[in-house]
């Protein structure tokens, strides 16, 4: 997979994917993410990007040129299946976009700054709108380091075990199970009986059951879908 960013705060993202299991999909050759300065498409020399609203008020506008002249030649290279843009009025992020985003190809990811991004880029460019809560950030890179975390760890050969993936929240819209390590008793308190029986078949029953009961308690939402 190949995922392309347009930014005008690369610096963001250099730390959160260059470490972790991001760095190791990288290094495996299963995820290329190649981060792009929207400066690079700058309207003039000073490297303009963005400019006052029409109609007034606060806060500037990521102007249209810049990032239809980045979209266009980078689509010159390799065709989309996906042009993200990162926003607080998109579609919440779920472990179900992640899994089906981490089926595709090429993405390319829109980080917004300052006021967020002229409408007709999202009309004419932008394919799918996503956030990843219901708050606001400073710019979208965070979200773009969150995004491609939630995909790539999906990659198949990303993590060591396989399986571990398809054991995490959300998975089958159920909150993990409790989890527990050595020692068998710490500080007064053990690690249930269950565990440490050896019986598979039960002890998979027993997540299922706790997954169940934690999810009832926490998310009742997630078993209404």
């Amino acid at each position: 997979m190949t995922i392309h960013i347009l930014t005008v705060v690369p610096e963001l993202l250099e730390s959160p994917l260059s470490h972790s299991i991001i760095k190791r999909a990288q290094a495996k050759g299963l995820l290329q993410v190649h981060i792009h300065h929207l400066r690079k498409w700058a309207v003039n020399e000073y490297g303009q990007v963005d400019d006052y609203q029409y109609g007034g008020g606060a806060g500037m506008v990521m102007m249209p040129e810049p990032l239809a002249n980045a979209i266009d030649e980078l689509s010159k290279e390799q065709s989309f299946d996906e042009i993200i843009f990162l926003t607080p009025d998109g579609e919440t992020l779920t472990q179900k976009t992640a899994n089906t985003l981490s089926l595709k190809e090429n993405l390319l990811f829109i980080c917004g700054h300052y006021k967020g991004i002229d409408q007709r880029i999202r009309e004419q460019y932008v394919t799918k709108e996503i956030s990843i809560g219901d708050y606001v950030l400073s710019g979208g890179e965070l979200a773009a380091a969150v995004l491609v975390d939630a995909i790539g760890r999906l990659i198949p050969g990303v993590l060591n075990d396989e399986t571990s993936a398809l054991t995490d929240s959300f998975q089958d819209n159920l909150l993990a199970p409790p989890v527990y390590t050595r020692p068998a008793e710490w500080r007064g308190s053990k690690v249930p009986d269950i565990l440490l029986s050896g019986n598979t078949a039960k002890i998979e029953d027993w997540r299922y059951e706790e997954a169940l009961q934690r999810t009832k308690e926490r998310r009742p939402d997630l078993l209404e879908d």
